[in-house]
């Protein structure tokens, strides 16, 4: 299953910036457990969908998420997320014109 999203924010700049699109897969997790470095777009209770990258799984196999900004709301301010709120892995990112 792919699913589309719009970048909104700059959490992830300047690699993703605001009006980018990435394409959002959870076949690589099916394949391969999610580690650190990765991209993943996950659903955030109190916050909604968000886009991050994994900095570390805890030895619960929850996963600390980070953005590039220290003002990013993150991990740093929620705490670990569950897999289980794991939309998927960026597959793709499409650069706005």
């Amino acid at each position: 299953m792919l699913r589309l999203f719009k970048i909104t924010g700059d959490s992830l700049t300047p690699e993703f910036k605001e009006g980018d699109f990435v394409l959002v897969s959870k076949v690589p997790f099916l394949f391969i457990p999610p580690s650190p470095g990765d991209i993943i777009a996950f659903r955030q209770p109190g916050y909604g969908l968000l886009i991050k990258r994994i900095q570390q799984i805890t030895p619960d196999n929850s996963l600390n998420v980070i953005g590039n900004h220290t003002e990013s709301i993150d991990s740093r301010v929620f705490g670990p997320i569950k897999r289980e709120h794991i939309l998927g892995k960026v597959i793709w990112h499409i650069r706005k014109a």
